[in-house]
């Protein structure tokens, strides 16, 4: 059956895949004499599969986030698993870089000059660790801006980690667009981002 196909790559999968590219796969299988899979087909055998496992039998479902889909652990079992998984990724990160994450993700793209600008420190090792640890990516430059500066944008792999596939979907932040500007301390003269980070974007980093 193509629906056991369709879980064996889910459930093998070590990131989100997207629909086109499980389709391809699909098709790649099967047999000479059966029609290509539709893009329509493989939403009916999708569908299938997710009200399968939506079942309150199973502790995991199929869930869009990221860009693709994967199956994901059901809510009501997530402190079941929270000492097997921890929090991988986000708890090694410092205030500093949640902070620099958190602009990236509800502003970007953004520049490293326009972060810099709200959080009123240098961001140049925030953004590199972001950077190493692929929760951030590069999406191109500021064209209309001297020196056409990088900008960033959160990664899939942070919007799969959140469970999202968008930055659109993150939670809404009343406060976020009527932070105060500050002008940017010099690099020079900048504290380490761990120790020199202000108050009013504490929400940000979940304090």
């Amino acid at each position: 059956m193509l629906s056991l196909h369709l879980e064996a790559l889910l459930f093998a999968a070590d990131k989100p895949l997207p629909a086109e590219e499980l389709r391809t796969y699909l098709n790649a299988i099967r047999e000479e004499d059966f029609p290509e899979i539709t893009p329509e087909d493989f939403r009916e055998l999708l569908a299938a599969v997710q009200a399968k496992y939506d079942a309150p039998a199973f502790p995991f479902t199929v869930v869009e986030s990221g860009g693709g889909f994967r199956f994901l652990t059901k809510a009501e079992y997530h402190k079941t698993i929270l000492p097997l998984t921890g929090e991988k990724h986000l708890k090694k990160l410092s205030p500093a870089a949640m902070e620099t994450l958190s602009i990236i993700a509800y502003r970007g793209p953004v520049t490293k000059g326009e972060v810099e600008f709200i959080r009123g420190v240098s961001a140049d090792y925030a953004v590199q660790k972001l950077l190493e640890k692929e929760l951030i990516v590069i999406s191109g430059r500021k064209e209309d801006t001297i020196g056409k500066p990088l900008l960033y944008m959160p990664s899939r792999h942070l919007l799969d980690y959140l469970g999202i596939n968008s930055s659109e979907e993150l939670p809404k932040l009343k406060d976020l667009g009527t932070l105060e500007y500050v002008e940017p301390t010099p690099a020079a003269e900048a504290l380490p981002d761990d120790l020199n980070f202000p108050e009013k974007l504490a929400p940000l980093s979940g304090k």
